[in-house]
């Protein structure tokens, strides 16, 4: 859910007064309110990183915060409740995700948390082919009779993979088995996330369409059969 949505909804996040007061003063330091905070951090920062992040948690026991009734029957009367925020957030999150990005949001400024930017494994695969590929290409800079041979040993290495690596799929790979298939794993197969990005690793360098046996469309199947594997291996 995209937290830049023109549509809000009001949320209630129960949390301890020390907490609360903790939020509310990080957002009067930066001239905004609490709900400001939380939507920062979940624009910036994905998803799962914050659902593993730590919950501060419901108010404990015996932590309550004291407020006069403005309506109703007892309109004017003290009524004890536990402490809260209230935020109008777009729609879509829930109470503890709100609560996560808050905690993180008071940890990113009291440095107690540093984020890290780094490129997606697909880009920085594809980076390191294509430093393959011209490195390939340096390496023809040879005298003659080295060159030949080097010819010579690429024409034979085309001829290996060409009869080893995957046809390209017609229809293009739009299955978990396709991925399977094209990254060359045996049908059924469950490989974790660090086999994936291994095999990724090295057919990304041959097959990248600058390397010296290369293909743009197996590149791009295995672009696509990478995408499919991330979302369903852990």
């Amino acid at each position: 859910m995209s937290a830049s949505s023109n549509v809000k909804q009001s949320y209630t996040i129960p949390c301890s007064s020390i907490f609360r007061d903790a939020v509310l003063k990080l957002a009067e330091q930066r001239g905004v309110n609490a709900a400001d905070l939380a939507r920062s951090v979940m624009l910036i920062v994905p998803e799962k990183v914050i659902e593993d992040y730590q919950d501060p948690g419901d108010p404990p026991k015996g932590d309550r915060e004291t407020i006069v009734l403005k309506s109703g029957p007892a309109e004017g009367r003290p009524w004890r409740r536990k402490p809260r925020l209230q935020l109008r957030l777009p729609p879509g999150f829930s109470v503890i995700t709100v609560r996560k990005a808050l905690k993180m949001a008071i940890d990113f400024d009291a440095g107690d948390v540093n984020m890290r930017v780094e490129k997606s494994d697909v880009l920085a695969a594809e980076r390191a082919a294509l430093e393959e590929a011209r490195a390939l290409k340096k390496r023809q800079a040879e005298p003659p009779v080295e060159l030949l041979q080097s010819r010579e040993e690429l024409e034979r290495l085309r001829q290996i993979v060409d009869n080893l690596a995957f046809d390209p799929l017609d229809r293009g790979v739009t299955t978990y088995n396709e991925a399977l298939h094209v990254m060359g794993f045996a049908p059924n197969a469950r490989p974790d996330i660090r086999a994936v990005r291994a095999k990724y690793r090295v057919l990304a360098a041959i097959h990248h369409p600058d390397s010296n046996y290369g293909s743009h469309q197996r590149m791009t199947q295995l672009n696509a059969a990478m995408d499919i594997l991330r979302k369903h291996v852990l």
